[in-house]
């Protein structure tokens, strides 16, 4: 018999003429390399996630990053007894988000690390709930406790029904997207655990009036001795603004806010699965939530929602901060907001949209929100636009705005570390084709068109070549719909 020799190509390998397991668990191994190849070309039908700017979290990792996030995946952060150092790495940066905050007692502070910023959410909604406890639980006859807020992220919807707590909703105002200070004291009472103030809202990345929120309790409190606490959902924008606008007051700074939480992943350029809960002091953690752990090799404190997590997260972010400190990363975040604006002129050179939040970085996170002009039809709907935008890769997120507003629907662009200038321009560029293209086939068969306008672009401005002609039968029915 002749012997026949093993292949030496990976792609005449056993394990690759065949598809790939699915249904069940397989039952045969599979060469390493081969295995390897089949994970990494199904993912080649994934995005690009620099390209993806519907994310907020981060997208790109310099190369100490990646080592350090390489060395660190063996190491269990809540085992502070095997990875003492890595422990020591937590507190650190405890400490330095909390004089990030202003802290009035930084060094001192509670505070946590966390897989992302709904954990460290859903623990300052429960300390505020352990603390409403503490001090009566407000109306027994109902007992319901209920936090008020504006339009938020899920995961205050989340909180809300897995810990049994009321979620009020304010109503948004015709003429604003987020929530009024005037609005708050009306639908607070003695049930009310805290009120929730989104810094970096998800629809549009404006920020809302933290400062004015404190002053409405204020008062409420003179008139009727409600003292209501204040969390702040810094989830984005607490790693912007006090490098961006120094100036904004939204923080500890005011007393009333006993908690912060903000997601490391995002825009404070960790990898994903950081997140950090800070409260104003230690007397605002109830000890309750805080359990001691020992069968690890320690007694150790625990109070996250999640137990076994992995180290790295934390690491990289202790390096991100001591690499860029106070002066890198105001150079960091204010680049993005000078590719948030210019993407944001760009938009508006086009004509057909009217820009909701710029870039500003005193009024919202580092993103571009936008929407269609009531006046103008332009034969096209921003879902699709966005389906447009998919076929050059780019994901970008097309949406109805909150309850009150859910006719208009926006487009949201989050500018992030590593989406430069060029990006931006390439972007314009792709979105013009997409408008020119859905304006010569709509995707509507009513709809008639005679002769599309066009669009242009160069490398400083985006300016319409001559006025679209109008669509008709008007598209408008169509824009509060997503696209299935």
């Amino acid at each position: 018999m002749h012997n026949i020799p093993e292949p030496d190509d990976l792609f005449a390998l056993p394990g690759l003429s065949r598809t790939a397991p699915k249904a069940g668990f397989p039952k045969w191994e599979l060469f390493p390399q081969v295995a390897y190849e089949i994970v990494h070309d199904e993912l080649m039908l994934d995005g690009v996630s620099r390209m993806n700017l519907a994310t907020f979290c981060t997208t790109w990792l310099d190369d100490q990053a990646r080592r350090l996030m390489a060395e660190s995946l063996d190491k269990n952060i809540v085992d502070k007894d095997e990875y003492p150092q890595t422990a020591e790495l937590e507190r650190r940066c405890v400490r330095m988000v909390a004089d990030l905050w202003h802290s009035p007692d930084a060094p001192r502070t509670a505070g946590t690390s966390t897989t992302g910023s709904s954990e460290a959410a859903m623990l300052g909604g429960l300390a505020a709930k352990f603390r409403w406890r503490q001090r009566g639980g407000g109306d027994v006859s109902s007992g319901v406790p209920n936090f008020v807020c504006g339009p938020v992220q899920v995961c205050w919807e989340k909180f809300a029904r897995y810990f049994d707590v009321e979620i009020r909703q304010i109503p948004l105002r015709a003429d604003r997207l987020t929530m009024h200070p005037d609005d708050v004291a009306a639908h607070c009472d003695a049930n009310t655990i805290m009120v929730v103030a989104t810094f970096g809202q998800t629809f549009t990345g404006l920020y809302e009036d933290v400062e004015g929120i404190a002053k409405a309790l204020d008062q409420l409190q003179r008139v009727s001795e409600l003292n209501i606490p204040i969390h702040v959902d810094a989830a984005s924008g607490g790693f912007l603004a006090p490098f961006t606008a120094p100036d904004l007051i939204w923080d500890f700074r005011l007393p009333r806010v006993k908690s912060i939480n903000a997601s490391g992943h995002k825009t404070g350029l960790a990898p994903l699965g950081a997140g950090w809960a800070i409260w104003r002091e230690t007397a605002d953690l109830p000890p309750e939530l805080v359990f001691n752990v020992d069968y690890l090799g320690g007694s150790m404190a625990t109070f996250n929602l999640n137990f076994s997590r992995p180290g790295g997260q934390v690491i990289t972010q202790y390096y991100e901060f001591i690499r860029l400190g106070r002066i890198g990363y105001a150079r960091v975040q204010s680049q993005i907001y000078h590719v948030a604006k210019h993407l944001a002129a760009g938009l508006k050179a086009l004509g057909p949209f009217t820009i909701v939040h710029g870039g500003d970085p005193h009024l919202g996170i580092a993103a571009v929100s936008w929407r269609l002009k009531d006046e103008q039809d332009q034969g096209f709907n921003l879902y699709d636009l966005s389906d447009r935008l998919r076929t050059r890769g780019w994901l970008i997120a097309a949406y109805p705005l909150p309850a009150d507003r859910e006719n208009e629907t926006v487009m949201r662009a989050l500018v992030r570390h590593g989406f430069t200038i060029d990006m931006a321009e390439m972007l314009l560029s792709d979105i013009i084709r997409g408008m020119n293209q859905l304006m010569k086939h709509p995707l509507t068969t009513s709809l008639t068109r005679t002769e599309a306008g066009g669009f242009t672009h160069n490398a400083t401005a985006a300016v319409p070549s001559e006025k679209p002609a109008s669509a008709t039968p008007s598209t408008k029915a169509r824009s509060g719909k997503k696209k299935s």
